[in-house]
């Protein structure tokens, strides 16, 4: 089987165990502490190790974007076994929306060879969903979403894409974007000797300048803007209803009040 080089997009997010904090005078997620691996991406640095072991030969390489030259996250997944990692940290990417993420890391992925690149369905901090298609538009590559199983089969990628039904099956030449769910694979532990190993592993550090994006993302680049955060409503507690003989005829009218019958 010929060799297979994956890159797996990685986010690296404030840990959710945290209480979330804004940053001051703005609406955006403080990111100014140390941030760790989102959880949605291990699946698809575990999916990456495993199809390379299956291949034979090939790497897997992490591409992320992160403020302060934050590598945490990035060294969490260099331990489970990738080859090396691409950071893009510049100031100017505060504020960057959506697709202007999906521009960095299109152009971040260019510089590297790849047969296949994984990403998560959609971030923990974020939960857009849309980088990963507009990172394939970008890259004038195919993409196949919500893969519950992958494999490569020489020039191939045979993807069982989750469905409300069941799944599909679906063939698609590489290269590709593939984005998994958190069943496609159960995420190794980082050993000893992957953390120690981890230390060394090569992790390039790139500007925007470096991309040829200065002026493209940050607030100048930005469609999106966020201009307000509201606590999620407290949730009432529901209606009881007691049975004294009519309380079949109480649900229906219930249910037809709310429009659902």
């Amino acid at each position: 089987m010929a060799a297979v080089n994956v890159v797996v997009c990685v986010k690296q997010i404030p840990d959710p165990a945290a209480p979330p904090a804004l940053e001051p005078g703005t609406h955006t997620l403080d990111r100014s502490g140390k941030l760790i691996l989102d959880d949605s991406d291990a699946y698809g640095v575990e999916m990456a190790l495993q199809l390379v072991d299956a291949s034979g030969d090939g790497e897997v390489t992490l591409v992320s974007m992160a403020p302060n030259g934050e590598t945490g996250g990035l060294r969490t997944a260099l331990a489970m076994g990738a080859a090396k990692a691409i950071l893009v940290s510049d100031p100017e990417l505060k504020g960057t929306d959506a697709l202007g993420t999906a521009k960095v890391l299109a152009a971040a992925i260019r510089s590297t060879p790849f047969d296949l690149v994984l990403a998560a369905t959609e971030s923990t901090d974020g939960y857009t969903g849309t980088t990963p298609v507009q990172l394939a538009e970008l890259l004038g590559l195919p993409s196949v979403t919500f893969a519950k199983a992958v494999a490569v089969d020489g020039t191939t990628v045979r993807v069982e894409r989750q469905t409300e039904a069941g799944y599909d099956e679906v063939t698609c030449p590489m290269p590709a974007v593939v984005t998994v769910t958190a069943g496609v694979v159960e995420p190794r532990y980082p050993s000893f000797k992957g953390i120690m190993a981890a230390k060394s592993k090569p992790v390039e550090t790139r500007t925007v300048a470096d991309l040829g994006l200065a002026g493209q993302v940050g607030p100048a680049g930005s469609r999106q803007e966020i201009v307000d955060v509201v606590a999620a409503e407290a949730r009432s507690s529901g209606e009881i209803v007691e049975d004294e003989g009519d309380g079949a005829a109480r649900i229906v009218a219930f249910l037809e009040a709310q429009k659902v019958i």
